[in-house]
């Protein structure tokens, strides 16, 4: 499946996916390999949107993704100050001049 985005052609990226999709669906296959095929199926416009395009929205995604896992690490912080310097040591390379600005109470 990987394979499928080394492709540069649109038109014959959605011809491989459509091929790949009715295989995957066959019936005598195991649910195993039938579920996958109902992803791509689902997913068939995105992954063809992609071939036009070339670009993704993961770096988006993944910052998302942090963000929501500083908040789940920070729970509990009353202190904006706390949860300032929690993000910053979670976020992997903290800014240590931005700690000057927290004024402590």
């Amino acid at each position: 499946m990987r394979e499928l985005y080394a492709l540069d052609d649109e038109d014959l990226a959605a011809q491989w996916i459509d091929e790949l999709i009715r295989d995957m669906n066959d019936l005598s296959w195991p649910i195993k390999v039938r579920s996958p095929g109902r992803t791509l199926k689902r997913w068939r416009d995105l992954i063809i949107a992609w071939h036009r395009a070339k670009f993704a929205n993961a770096p988006t995604e993944a910052a998302n993704n942090l963000i929501k896992r500083m908040k789940r690490v920070a729970f509990g912080f009353r202190r904006f100050g706390n949860y300032r310097i929690r993000a910053l040591l979670y976020a992997g390379k903290p800014n240590w001049d931005l700690l000057t600005t927290i004024t402590p109470r």
